[in-house]
Order: structure tokens, then sequence, then C-alpha cells
């Protein structure tokens, strides 16, 4: 009658956890004596339930059986079929007491509600840094191991995540199934489309404790902060010039290989960045997703929006660095630079220093003059765009 009333009499002498049965206790039981009887024949990893085991044994198998009723995509278990269900219902019937925010499964809303506590219980046994979730602290464990159990079964790259490996595989098959409902983009997984969807947003969470610049990611502030702290621990190996990330450290190295690994599908032409290919298959699709809205006047690329956009708010976000004034747009900056005295000494002063180390590298070994830093190689088949901080 338990069962009916949701009494619960059965209790856990080790956590004091009640259950309406003593069967579901006994199998509790497993979690504090680490029993798992139920062992498989293959890999002999073990469970302690039977069910476990079953659901286990669809890994050794290339069998899917469970298939989606919408789209026909086929899974190994039922559970994930039913997972991959709410993407087309939207259903996440598990809510967040705090935040509001839903999730499809009670496990996703568990390992959210450690976003609202300070507590980090598990705690790497190498370095012994801190994290709220035991996933995350495996993750990390990776970077002391190297373990990355999760390959690719076409180009064989491996992954410390089985989500990373899913969103990677969409590389190879081109399947991006999660659509921007403003613009229309699509992306390959949930967690891109999230962050995609901040472009629409005016609102930028992530403040710099320095100069209260605001972000829209976590990880643009990171980045950010280099630019106070001088930080630049990503190092080039053919020309020692650092950067603050890795991204972008990876963007360089194009400068010295020349590779032009992104090509148009229709038109055949090939670019050194993948951004400058997005960017040029917007002219073939004529798809312009930004739009001003004081005028109602539409953009294919952010920058050109957002220098637009300047111009009604008159927000003057480049200050020349020598007389702190500023202008909504670069070209306004440029301009003043030709007719500010500072400026002029001190772009002479840099002109001067740089043919001076020029030379002297010249006489040293008798190798071609090394480049200014700021020198930058421009192809007029692409478009350039560069910040300065």
């Amino acid at each position: 009658m338990a069962v009916h009333t949701g009494e619960k009499r059965f209790s856990c002498s080790v956590c004091e956890r009640s259950f309406t049965r003593n069967e579901y206790l006994t199998r509790h039981m497993a979690v504090h004596t680490g029993d798992r009887p139920f062992k498989c024949s293959v890999c002999e990893k073990a469970f302690t339930q039977k069910r476990h085991l079953t659901q286990h044994m669809a890994v050794h198998t290339e069998e899917k059986i469970f298939s989606c009723s919408v789209c026909d995509k086929s899974f190994k278990q039922k559970r994930d079929m039913k997972v991959h269900l709410a993407i087309h219902t939207g259903d996440k019937p598990f809510q967040c007491s705090v935040c509001g925010k839903g999730f499809t499964q009670k496990p996703g809303l568990t390992r959210h509600m450690a976003v609202h506590t300070e507590e980090k219980r598990f705690s790497c046994s190498v370095c012994g840094k801190s994290f709220k979730q035991k996933q995350d602290m495996k993750v990390h464990l990776a970077i002391h191991t190297g373990d990355k159990p999760f390959q690719c079964s076409v180009c064989e790259k491996a992954f410390t995540r089985q989500a990373y490996l899913t969103s990677h595989m969409a590389l190879h098959t081109g399947e991006k199934p999660f659509q921007c409902s403003v613009c229309g983009k699509r992306f390959s997984s949930k967690g891109i489309l999230t962050k995609h969807m901040f472009v629409h947003s005016a609102e930028k969470a992530f403040k710099c404790s320095v100069c209260v610049k605001g972000f829209t990611q976590k990880a643009g502030l990171t980045q950010h902060m280099a630019v106070h702290t001088g930080d630049r621990p990503f190092i080039c190996s053919l020309c020692g010039k650092g950067f603050i990330a890795k991204s972008y450290l990876k963007v360089h190295m194009l400068v010295h290989t020349g590779e032009r690994t992104f090509g148009c599908t229709v038109c055949d032409k090939r670019f050194k960045y993948k951004s400058h290919l997005t960017d040029h298959m917007l002219i073939h699709s004529g798809v312009k997703p930004f739009c001003c809205s004081f005028c109602g006047r539409r953009f294919r690329l952010k920058r050109h929006y957002t220098a637009h956009v300047a111009g009604h708010t008159q927000e003057k976000r480049f200050c020349c660095r020598v007389c702190d004034q500023r202008f909504a747009w670069t070209q306004q900056l440029t301009s003043h630079k030709r007719v500010c005295p500072q400026s002029s000494q001190l772009q002479q002063t840099e002109e001067n220093r740089g043919r001076a180390g020029s030379q002297q590298l010249n006489s040293a070994d008798g190798t071609e003059p090394a480049r200014n830093s700021l020198d930058i190689d421009y192809d007029f088949n692409e478009t350039v765009s560069v910040v300065i901080i």
C-alpha cells in the first residue's frame, strides 16, 4: 500500500534516505557498499542493477533499434531516443526552482543546481583544483593523463567527452539540427546556438573590473583581461609572437604557412580563415541578418552593422591613444591621426625605431629586415578587420 500512499517506510541507515519498497532500499545500499554484482562479459565493467548492464551492452553492438518518429534518427538506447525527441517537442519537464531554466533530464537539472552554489566538492587528485560537478573534474583529469577515450571513426581525432565527439561528427555529416529563431542560421550543437543568440541580444552580462567593458560571453571577458595584465601565454614557435588565446595563435600560424583551407562551394574561392568564408557565403545567399532598429537598414556583417548603429547613437568607441580624443568610426580616427601633432610625432618615432631595429638585424646576420609587430599582410580578396586596444 505504501506505493499508492507515497509512504516511505524503508530508510537508509547511512544517509537516512527513505524508500517505498525494501528492494529499492537494497538497491540503494550498493551506493554506500560499492557492491556491483552485474558485470559485463565483454569489458568487465560492473553495475549495481541488471537493467543498467542491459543498457550498457548496447555499447558493444552497432545495432540501433530505437528510431525517432519525427526524423528517423536511430539510437542504441531508448533513453537516448527520448532525450533526442525533446529537440522536436521542446519539452523540458525538469525546471530549476532558482532561475527557471528547464532541462530534458533530471541529471541535467541536478548538475545545473551546482551553478547556484559556491561549493566545489570534487577535487583533482593531481593538482588539487576543485570543481562543482564530478564530470567537470573527470574532464579536467584528462589534462594530466592525456586520456581521450572518445575517438572519431572518420578522422580518428579524439575527445575527452562524448558530447564533444557528437558535435565534431557534424563536421563530417554536415548535420545542423539547431536553428536560430531570429536569423535562421543553423548550428551543429545546442551550445553553439546558445552562444550565437548573444549576437542578437544587447545584454553584456560579463563586465571587466578594470575598465567596465562588457561582454556577452565569459570567454570574451577572460581574453580581454589579458589587455590589462599583458599576459600572452601562447607563443608562436616560428617568430616568438605571443597571443592571449590559443585560437589566435592558430590563426596567426597561417601567416607563416599561407595555407587556405576553407573553400567556397559555390565559386571555389579559398580563404585562410573560416570567418572569412562565412562572411563570403553571405554574398551568394543574399542574407543580411543584422537589421538596424533605428532606420531598418540591413547588413551582412556584424561589424558593418555595429559601425552603422554608432552613427545613430553617437557612441564613440575608437580612441586616439595619444590625446584621448574619441570617434564613432575608425575612418574618423584614421583622419584624426593625420592632423594630430602628438600622434604624428609618435608614429615618426616608431618608424625610426623600426628602421633602426631592421638595420641592426641586417648588419648582424645578413637576413631580411624584421617586420614591425603592427605590420599586416593585406589580401585584397579578403576582408580584414583590425581592432587596436
